[in-house]
C-alpha cells in the first residue's frame, strides 16, 4: 500500500510548487489560503462539527475546496472522513448508505445532500476488466492514500474543520494558480482504471478555463476507445454533467476537439463529418448555447430538448431517405426515430420519459408547416408546443427552414384568438400553410339524372 503511494509520488512532478515532493509539510494554515466558514453551507458545516465531536476526522474536499479557492460557489459540498459508512450512519439519523463500487452515505437537510465517503485506500488488489478498468473497489485507508488515489490533482485538496488549514499532497494548489489539470499518476493507467477521467478532464477544463496537461492529453487521444467499455447508464449521467451544468457549448468542442465525442454520439459525428461548416454543428451549439443561457437565468431546462438537437441530423437524413422511398412524412420519422433511438441508446441510454419527448418534438416538426384549418389551434394546445416551437426556432436561426414559419408561429401565440383566425384565413386564401385543395364532391346517381 505505501509503495504504490510512493509510486505515485515519483510519477507525478508538481513543477512550479513552493511545497515541493515528499519535503515539505503539506499544510497550507488559515493565514495561507482564502477560504472562510461564512462560503461553506450550514449543511457541510453541521457534518463537519458532528463528525469533530463524535472524535472523527472531517474534511471537506474536491470540487467545493477547489471552487472555493477560486472564488466561486461550490454547486454542492463533499465531505471525507476515517469514520466507516456505518458509524456516519449512526451520527445522522438524516442519512442513508449508498453505492457498490464504494459505499458512501447522504446526509440530507431539506433538499441539500451531503455527501460524505470514508477515506479510500490502496485498490492494488481490486477486481478489474481485461481493460483495466476497476470493477470493484471497497477498500478504506488515510487521509494522504485518500487524496492519491484522486483523479486530478486540483479534486484532491481538503479543508480541515479542526484548524482550518488546506491539505495539499499532490500539488493541487500550484495547478490551481497555473490555471492546469493534471492527473496524479500515469495518465494511462488512470484511464484505464476508469474510462469516465477523460470525460471528467473535458468538463473541468470547460467549466473551469482550465488546460489539460500534455501527457493528459496525448493519454486521451489514444484511449478514447475505451468509453465504449463504460456502462450506457452511467454515460448518460456524464452526458448531463457536460451538457446540463452551464458550460455546454465548451464542453462540446472539447469533447470533439479530442475526439470523445464519436464514441458517445457516433451517427451524430458521421454527420458533423461530412458538414463541418453547415447546418449540423450550428444548430447544435445554437441549442447549446440556449442551454447554457437559460440555466444562467435559472430556467427549467431538460436533457430531451438538448438530446433531440444532437440526434436532430442523423434523424432528418434518414427520414427524408425514407420520405424518398415513398413514406408519407409522418410515417418517415416515426421509422426514422425508432433506428436513430435504437443506435444511440446502445452508447448512452435515454429514459423513457426523454425519449418519448424527444419523439414529439420531432414528429412535431412535421406538423407545424401544416397551419390551415383547426389544425394551428390544436398543435398550440400540444403539451409539447412549446418545446417543439423552440425547437423550430433553432432550425430557422440555423438556416435549415424558412424563417418565415418561425416568424408566424412566434406571432400566433402573441395575438388575440380573432386575429389568430384572420391569420389562418390568409394561409388559406394564398395556398400557404400547405393547405389542399378541397375535392368536388361527386354527385349522386339521382342528381345526375336530375341534371340531365
Amino acid at each position: 500500500m505505501h509503495g504504490m503511494i510512493s509510486l505515485l509520488k515519483r510519477l507525478f512532478r508538481r513543477g512550479g510548487d513552493s511545497h515541493s515532493t515528499d519535503d515539505h509539510n503539506p499544510i497550507y494554515t488559515r493565514q495561507e489560503h482564502n477560504i472562510s466558514r461564512a462560503d461553506i453551507s450550514e449543511s457541510a458545516l453541521k457534518v463537519l462539527y458532528r463528525l469533530k465531536s463524535a472524535g472523527f476526522e472531517g474534511y471537506l474536499v474536491g470540487g467545493s475546496v477547489r471552487d472555493l479557492l477560486l472564488g466561486r460557489e461550490p454547486k454542492d459540498f463533499d465531505v471525507t472522513t476515517d469514520a466507516t459508512p456505518e458509524q456516519v450512519r449512526k451520527l445522522f439519523r438524516n442519512s442513508r448508505i449508498i453505492g457498490r463500487r464504494f459505499k458512501i452515505v447522504h446526509v440530507r437537510f431539506g433538499r441539500e445532500i451531503i455527501e460524505v465517503a470514508t477515506f479510500r485506500g490502496s485498490n492494488d488488489d481490486a477486481r478489474t476488466s481485461e481493460e483495466g478498468m476497476v470493477l470493484s473497489d471497497n477498500v478504506y485507508g488515510t487521509l494522504e492514500e485518500d487524496a492519491w488515489r484522486r483523479d486530478f490533482t486540483v479534486n484532491a485538496l481538503y479543508y480541515n474543520i479542526r484548524d482550518f488549514s488546506v491539505v495539499d499532497y499532490t500539488g493541487g494548489m500550484a495547478d490551481l494558480n497555473k490555471g492546469m489539470l493534471s492527473l496524479i499518476g500515469e495518465p494511462e493507467q488512470r484511464f484505464r482504471e476508469d474510462p469516465v477521467r477523460m470525460l471528467r478532464a473535458v468538463r473541468f477544463a470547460a467549466k473551469l478555463g482550465f488546460r489539460i496537461a500534455p501527457d493528459v492529453e496525448q493519454a486521451i487521444y489514444r484511449l478514447g476507445y475505451l468509453l465504449q467499455e463504460v456502462p450506457a447508464a452511467r454515460l448518460f449521467d456524464e452526458m448531463l454533467k457536460l451538457f446540463m451544468s452551464g458550460h455546454a457549448v465548451a464542453s462540446f468542442e472539447g469533447l470533439r476537439h479530442y475526439r470523445l465525442f464519436e464514441h458517445m454520439f457516433p451517427a451524430t459525428e458521421v454527420c458533423l463529418a461530412h458538414e463541418e461548416a453547415g447546418f449540423p454543428r450550428t444548430f447544435i451549439t445554437r441549442a447549446m448555447a440556449n442551454t447554457d443561457k437559460r440555466l444562467a437565468e435559472d430556467k427549467p431546462v431538460t436533457p430531451a430538448f438538448l438530446l433531440a438537437a444532437l440526434l436532430w441530423e442523423p434523424l432528418r437524413q434518414l427520414a427524408e431517405e425514407n420520405i424518398a422511398d415513398g413514406e408519407p412524412a409522418y410515417q418517415a420519422f416515426h421509422a426514422a426515430a425508432d433506428v436513430v433511438l435504437s443506435q444511440q441508446v446502445k452508447h448512452i441510454s435515454i429514459p423513457r420519459r426523454f425519449s418519448v419527448m424527444m419523439r414529439e418534438m420531432w414528429i412535431m416538426q412535421t406538423r407545424l408547416p401544416r397551419r390551415q384549418g383547426k389544425r394551428a389551434f390544436a398543435l398550440l394546445s400540444h403539451d409539447r408546443f412549446r418545446a417543439a416551437y423552440d425547437f423550430l426556432l433553432l432550425r430557422a436561426e440555423s438556416g435549415e427552414v424558412n424563417a418565415e414559419l418561425g416568424e408566424w408561429w412566434t406571432r400566433f401565440q402573441q395575438v388575440d384568438e380573432s386575429e389568430q383566425r384572420v391569420m389562418v384565413r390568409a394561409l388559406e386564401s394564398d395556398g400557404s400553410g400547405h393547405s389542399k385543395k378541397r375535392r368536388r364532391r361527386r354527385s349522386s346517381p339521382r342528381n345526375r339524372r336530375a341534371d340531365g
